[in-house]
């Protein structure tokens, strides 16, 4: 199926921390089944798609599958005997997250070699005064987290669209860093491939490389490049035709999108690769939020269908030249841009809505802060919060129970009988689906925080921290080395490692398709 050249969706609904652990195939979204009925409908949006739903052999597959037939999906088929069956027929299995993306990276450094520097030299550099910048290539709550001194926030797609105006000379030396090594690489490498004149360098080894040399990060930063001038937007725009140019890169306009779309044979993807500031502003119909560095660095999570055709939009061409440029490299076959300008009058404002799995049932029942306040007060609500065991840990209204949905039936016993569970999560239609889940489970009545945690934030009521009512361990999420808890530098060097030899599973196994273009004459 996967070499037969239809449109297939493979889809592993394991937790991410246990999918990432345990080993999955390549070409494939992680879905975890908590959340299935919130994400497959982006990720999978024609019905007709064939789709394969994959486990470990837990039975989660078998579930999924079931909730996907009843939301209107006509091909769907589970995997026999699920990874360990994948792994005893001779195929190869994957661990950690993201894998196509950071094998790109991995493939990037090898094939165009952009310049490196480790985190000791840029630490001299920056001590004798050398003319440099620094630019960190990730999301700016990623930036915030964690940053190297004196870094300026700028999302790898952004970079050949705002930095000819930010740098001061065509002298000053640029240094691109992320959290590891794949949006340093791709950062650095874009802009070589726009024609930015200055030295470029990657951060060998990101935030993680300058933790391990024994330097301190800042947290809490904001500091962010700037939008370009029109002379900045110029120069990009000139450097997006000349990238164009020698990727191929196919232009589309609004009426051909809309034919595209009415194929309901094959499955199209409208991405607006822009900031999610610029998105909320106003967008294309239809569109989803896709940053292009995170769609680059993240793809599988945007695009589970392939082959599928993909539209780039954004308001300029430069980002979604910039972007497509990677996926086309990536092996993607028909990457189009929408052809720029101004967002049409009809355009879409705020979030993309979320659209849920049809048969999804919610639970309508809901208290306000002020109300759960007071329930805790008295006694009579014990909480049930359904974020990430990281989010949990990180701060939870106080005396809330931590679980997972997916694993609902079994850690509900574990929480101490009240006469009322009040479920949450940030994002409340997730509370609301396992709220509706609880009800089916239980004699006490079951409600929703309106607003989500969100709104006890709001409120400007207290937090509690630590992770004392875990009801299960916490392998939900895929933990960065950053986040753990204890043996950071041991699981910083891993993950390095990690990374660096994906490049030769790229040599080795043929479902990496990634491909070469000539260099820019």
């Amino acid at each position: 199926m996967f070499d037969d050249g239809g449109e297939l969706a493979v889809l592993d609904v394991r937790e991410e921390g246990v999918y990432s652990r345990d080993g999955h195939l390549l070409l494939v979204s992680n879905v975890p089944l908590s959340v299935l009925e919130l994400r497959v409908t982006a990720l999978v949006p024609r019905l007709a798609t064939r789709i394969v739903v994959c486990d470990g052999g837990e039975g989660l597959a078998a579930k999924a599958a079931q909730k996907l037939i009843a939301g209107g999906y006509t091909d769907v088929r589970v995997l026999d005997g699920g990874t360990p069956a994948w792994a005893a027929a001779g195929f190869r299995l994957y661990t950690g997250v993201y894998v196509p993306s950071k094998a790109f990276g991995e493939y990037i450094q090898h094939e165009d070699a952009p310049q490196e520097v480790t985190a000791t030299e840029l630490a001299e550099w920056q001590k004798t005064g050398k003319d440099i910048v620094v630019v960190d290539s990730r999301q700016p709550a990623e930036f915030r987290r964690n940053s190297i001194p004196g870094a300026f926030d700028c999302p790898s797609a952004e970079l050949p669209y705002r930095m000819k105006d930010f740098v001061r000379t065509p002298q000053t030396t640029v240094v691109v860093n992320c959290g590891g090594r794949t949006r340093s690489i791709i950062g650095a490498q874009v802009l070589i491939n726009a024609g930015f004149p200055n030295p470029v360098y990657a951060l060998k080894d990101g935030t993680q490389g300058w933790k391990l040399a024994g330097f301190t990060l800042n947290h809490g930063c904001e500091e962010r490049v700037p939008l370009p001038t029109d002379k900045g937007l110029a120069w990009a725009q000139q450097a997006a035709a000349r990238v164009a140019k020698r990727y191929g890169i196919r232009s589309i306009d609004y009426a051909g999108l809309q034919a595209l779309r009415a194929d309901a044979a094959r499955t199209v993807y409208l991405l607006d690769v822009r900031n999610p500031e610029e998105f909320d502003r106003g967008h294309w119909p239809g569109a989803l939020s896709a940053p292009g560095g995170q769609l680059v660095q993240a793809t599988d999570t945007f695009i589970a269908v392939r082959p599928a055709v993909i539209v780039l939009a954004d308001n300029d061409g430069v980002r979604a030249t910039m972007t497509a440029s990677w996926l086309l490299q990536m092996g993607h076959d028909e990457v189009y841009v929408l052809a720029h300008g101004d967002v049409p009058d009809a355009a879409a404002r705020g979030p993309a809505p979320e659209v849920l799995l049809e048969g999804a049932v919610l639970c309508e029942a809901t208290v306000s802060a002020a109300e759960l306040k007071q329930l805790l007060a008295a006694g009579s609500v014990q909480v049930v919060d359904l974020d990430s065991s990281l989010r949990y840990r990180e701060g939870h209204i106080p005396g809330a129970w931590h679980v997972v949905r997916s694993r609902l039936a079994e850690q509900l016993k574990k929480i101490p009988e009240a006469p009322m569970l009040v479920f949450t999560a940030t994002e409340q239609v997730l509370a609301a689906l396992a709220a509706a889940d609880a009800a089916q489970l239980m004699k006490a009545p079951v409600k929703v925080l309106a607003g989500g945690s969100d709104a006890w934030r709001a409120a400007g009521f207290t937090l509690e921290t630590g992770d004392a009512r875990m009801t299960g361990a916490a392998d939900d999420l895929s933990y960065r080395a950053l986040d753990r808890k204890d043996n950071v530098e041991q699981a910083m060097r891993e993950y390095l490692s990690w990374e660096v030899e994906l490049v030769h599973a790229v040599v080795s196994d043929p479902d990496f398709r990634f491909r070469r273009y000539p260099a820019a004459s």
